[in-house]
């Protein structure tokens, strides 16, 4: 019997995230084959996978957002700049998505496909190709909901009556007013492709029309929704294949000589060291007693390093979180997903920032949770950072309730259960 040939379709941003999964796909039998951005082909061949780049499309990272679009800059309301994310980063190349993909087939006869969920072109692909077709959540879950608070501003499920009609009330009005344009440049894409109008919110139909929505992380830590589609399916924290990342040097001192040991990081994609890094490091320089390591991704780690060269700080490109999660007493982040799920893994308390790009949506789950402290705003204060990673250490309940979650983490084979829905593709 020939393998199954699988494609992994994914926006630039989200490639790293799923590497381990595409790796142990292809152990278990699959061909699978990749189709993202051309700057990846090095990374993705040299895992063993087949590599098809962008043609038409184009390859464009979050760090690069506001060059390629100048008028994204001006939107500093958090729910205009999604709706100009939504439009123009990930609704628009929908056509030239399919463009390519058409050429991908001819080369590479794909029986079912993978997208993260920021490739919108999800639904689009079952049509024109007739594969059964997976999306994988690699953020906080964000379907419509009458128990959740509308997605992307970063606020909490009501508790009242009346703040929870006021929830509904919004959402609908979003939905269906604020994002009319989106959703027309939606269902005008679906038309020209033979597909028929959706009257779901465009995000909401590409969760619910896949074949299975695999989600990374697990049930406690996503708010609670009674009308939450079958195909919604938690399965574990995705984290990437650790030869897909950067490479990360040894520590130059030994954590277990200090009295607390915090981390720090920005990601990958946040390049300006002002909005995190500074202030952490600001915040502890004169604390000896405290080790401070931090990630930059490669931006301006030598020039930090002169400015900040205490004996007690460390200041990598990149580090291997696995393998120093176990030593850290509180991270300190801008919310990414992966990093903060890490953190969970191993019971480690949580101090979040970040207003953008869903990091609002990060945050709130960890404040609400009680998994640490969230400081609302894309440029914290180095007080209102040692404000808070003290606070982190001397409750103990954060730590409580991040190793309670650790614990649910640990039941979840993330692999094994991928590997599971995909094979019911060809078995219902």
């Amino acid at each position: 019997m020939n393998a199954k040939k699988l494609l992994v379709a994914t926006t630039p941003d989200s490639v790293r995230p799923l590497t381990a999964l595409a790796v142990y796909l292809q152990s278990q039998g699959y061909e699978v084959g990749w189709y993202t951005g051309p700057s990846y082909q090095s990374l993705i061949t040299k895992l063993g996978l087949g590599f098809y780049p962008f043609q038409r499309a184009t390859e464009v990272h979050a760090t690069e957002v506001n060059q390629v679009w100048p008028q994204r800059k001006k939107l500093t309301r958090t729910l205009t700049r999604f709706r100009f994310d939504l439009t123009y980063r990930f609704l628009a190349p929908i056509p030239d998505f399919l463009t390519d993909l058409k050429a991908v087939y001819a080369q590479f006869p794909f029986d079912a496909v993978l997208c993260d969920m920021a490739f919108m072109a999800a639904p689009f692909l079952k049509a024109v190709f007739n594969v059964p077709v997976g999306v994988v959540g690699l953020g906080p879950l964000g379907v419509s909901s009458s128990d959740a608070p509308l997605h992307g501003l970063g606020w909490l499920p009501a508790q009242s009556l009346l703040g929870k009609s006021r929830q509904r009330l919004l959402q609908y009005w979003v939905r269906n007013y604020f994002f009319k344009p989106s959703t027309h440049l939606y269902n005008t894409l679906r038309k020209q492709h033979g597909l028929p109008v959706s009257r779901e919110f465009c995000q909401d139909a590409v969760l619910r029309e896949a074949d299975v929505y695999l989600q990374s992380g697990v049930p406690g830590f996503e708010y609670k929704r009674r009308d939450l589609s079958p195909n919604v399916q938690f399965v574990g924290p995705l984290f990437p294949y650790r030869a897909a990342m950067p490479g990360s040097l040894p520590l130059r001192v030994c954590p277990k000589r200090y009295q607390r040991v915090v981390l720090v990081s920005q990601g990958m994609h946040q390049p300006d060291p002002k909005k995190l890094l500074i202030p952490t490091l600001e915040a502890f320089k004169s604390d000896a007693s405290t080790l401070v390591i931090a990630t930059t991704g490669g931006h301006q780690t030598q020039q930090l390093r002169q400015q900040f060269p205490q004996t007690h700080f460390v200041l990598e490109d990149y580090v291997d979180f696995q393998a120093l999660m176990p030593q850290v007493h509180v991270f300190v982040t801008n919310a990414g997903y992966a990093s903060t799920l890490a953190a969970v893994q191993h019971g480690v308390p949580i101090v979040a920032t970040g207003l953008y790009e869903g990091k609002n949506e990060i945050a709130a789950r960890v404040a609400y949770f009680r998994l640490g402290i969230r400081l609302k705003t894309e440029m914290a204060t180095a007080r209102e950072i040692k404000k808070a990673v003290d606070q982190v250490i001397q409750e103990g309940s954060y730590r409580r309730n991040v190793k309670r979650l650790a614990k649910e983490c640990a039941r979840y084979p993330v692999h094994e259960l991928c590997h599971q829905h995909i094979q019911r593709f060809w078995s219902e």
